[in-house]
């Protein structure tokens, strides 16, 4: 008796495990995709697409144009924002067709997410190898998505009207909710993950958190450099034109928009925030060097330094679409590695 339900015991646990593997690798696979999602989002804000589409149709917007008679109606109604009147006036239909290709496809990736995402969702569900905390943990990932895509169109709409652009300060809050969820289902994942064992020393959990945080708000300052086309500015390094505070930052009386509606500002900003983060990552490993958390501490020294250099070759070069998007991606490795870190510690 104590044999079969020993065995049954085993059995069940084995079960579950294989379970949590499939679900951490599913999360794993939507996180590469919420990734895609953030670098595609910076191609359309490269190439100045991301205003080409003027309406929010969640599902007829998946159709693209199919006849010519289709695309020259979109093309009207881009040519009544003012970001045709006052920078593409006379663009060409074969122009405008590029930058709402970029457009559309980021938004169809969206639509692919969330799809990727609920279908299995509901498997996992049904079958009862989501249940209880883990199946609420899912069912607010699925609507953090889903908010995404609400507040990506309220980002898009304040440049329909008054502005050649959208606002920084939507932008910012755009990608900052995209590394969030990216940020919630890689934790989960690792949660989930059996071979996952958390065995760092407890007390460098907090500083492991607040390292990940540091990252997370250095990427919101990119958002902000991102937004005001900062990086094709002041393209020397380590001086910002020879000048370690540039000319224009806090101009006149100093005030919350001297921090963030300014060129020299946000890039100002965000060179800071980098060197913080890089002294942050450095003391991590220090501190760390000699506990279990040694090698996923020397991960992100390693992803701190190549993103500085990207960083650093972006702004030198103008940040040209190629480097620009690569110095992105480092920023999820570098968040993710940060967040891998912090779950070493988390039960140590």
């Amino acid at each position: 008796m104590t044999l079969a339900m020993s065995a049954k015991t085993l059995e069940r646990g084995a079960s579950e495990s294989a379970a949590n593997r499939q679900m951490a690798i599913w999360l794993f696979a939507m996180c590469a995709l919420v990734a895609l999602m953030v670098i595609v989002g910076g191609a359309t804000r490269l190439t100045d697409s991301g205003l080409s589409i003027t309406e929010w149709r969640p599902v007829t917007g998946a159709i693209p144009p199919l006849s010519e008679a289709a695309w020259l109606e979109e093309f009207a109604k881009y040519k009544t924002i003012p970001e045709y009147q006052q920078v593409n006036a006379g663009m060409s239909l074969a122009a405008f067709k590029t930058i709402y290709w970029w457009e559309w496809g980021h938004r169809f990736l969206g639509r692919l997410i969330g799809v990727a995402f609920f279908a299995p969702f509901v498997y996992f569900v049904a079958t009862g190898k989501a249940r209880g905390a883990l199946a609420a943990k899912l069912g607010g990932l699925f609507l953090l998505g889903g908010l995404q895509g609400a507040l990506g169109w309220w980002m898009v709409t304040s440049g329909l009207v008054d502005r050649v652009d959208v606002s920084q300060y939507r932008l910012a809050a755009h990608l900052g909710l995209a590394v969030l969820l990216f940020g919630a289902m890689f934790w989960l994942a690792l949660d989930l993950w059996p071979d996952e064992k958390p065995d760092g020393p407890r007390r460098l959990y907090i500083p492991a958190i607040g390292l990940a945080v540091a990252i997370y708000l250095q990427i919101l300052l990119g958002a902000f450099v991102a937004g005001l086309r900062a990086g094709h500015v002041f393209n020397t390094w380590p001086l910002m034109d020879g000048k370690f505070i540039p000319d224009g930052y806090f101009v006149g009386a100093p005030g919350f928009n001297d921090l963030f509606e300014t060129m020299a500002a946000v890039q100002f900003n965000h060179r800071i925030s980098a060197y913080l983060v890089a002294g942050l990552s450095l003391w991590f490993w220090i501190v760390a060097r000699r506990t279990a958390l040694r090698d996923r501490a020397s991960a992100v020294l390693h992803a701190v330094v190549f993103q500085i250099f990207l960083g650093v070759a972006a702004i030198i070069a103008a940040t040209p679409i190629g480097l620009g998007l690569l110095h992105q991606a480092g920023a999820l490795v570098l968040f993710a590695t940060a967040l891998y870190a912090a779950h070493g510690a988390r039960d140590g």
